[in-house]
């Protein structure tokens, strides 16, 4: 996929849904909604149809979903580290919109052309603070994952299990799938065992790739 947009200047895909299928042979999709920049200030949304991926990339993305989990930005650079939407190519980049303060705080606000990404990336019910997207460019672009500040409950903010992705996509198949949960718990049971061994072994483990879609 990623392959295929060579020639787009800018772009970013979340990861919209996923879902296994089969219950002794599991297979494993994903489902992409991709923002492009055509050209200067000409965005572009799609949502891709479901891509059968590996089981080694599925489990590797399986708490990002509603995340981005790829972006290219306008330094012609790819990025396949997971982050909130919208916050590697969008979010402040003043060419889409500004820092507004309220109240001592500064909050991102898109110019009104780019308003309905506010409504994609849902920012209403969660605005996006100056201080986070800055904790996010200082010390994880690139690097690791960033699911945002930690909650008042002590949970992740953005990601698969978040209350942010859980009001965005109530109706994705990932939580109306049943068996999503029971192979999402065995692969958790599997690498708290892994880790066990390993902790006593000294060995370690490296995930292979096979992603975005056969």
């Amino acid at each position: 996929m990623i392959k295929e947009m060579t020639d787009i200047p800018s772009y970013s895909i979340i990861l919209f849904d996923m879902n296994t299928e089969g219950s002794y042979f599991k297979e494993f999709y994903h489902q992409y909604r991709i923002i492009k920049e055509i050209d200067s200030g000409n965005i572009q949304v799609d949502t891709t149809r479901w891509h059968q991926v590996s089981e080694d990339f599925f489990v590797m993305h399986m708490d990002h979903m509603g995340m981005e989990i790829a972006s290219k930005g306008p330094d012609g650079k790819v990025s396949k580290t997971a982050a909130p939407p919208g916050y590697n190519n969008y979010i402040g980049n003043q060419q889409y919109g500004h820092w507004v303060n309220r109240n001592g705080t500064s909050f991102w606000e898109f110019y009104g052309q780019y308003a309905f990404m506010s409504t994609m990336f849902n920012m209403f019910a969660y605005p996006v603070r100056r201080s986070y997207w800055d904790d996010y460019r200082g010390n994880y672009y690139g690097r690791r994952a960033y699911y945002g500040p930690s909650t008042t409950t002590g949970g992740r903010m953005y990601g698969t299990g978040s209350q942010y992705n859980r009001n965005t996509r109530s109706g994705s198949r990932w939580y109306s799938n049943a068996s999503n949960s029971s192979f999402k718990n065995r692969v958790r049971s599997s690498a708290s065992r892994s880790s066990r061994s390993s902790s006593r072994s000294g060995s370690s483990y490296r995930s292979r790739g096979g992603g975005f879609g056969k």
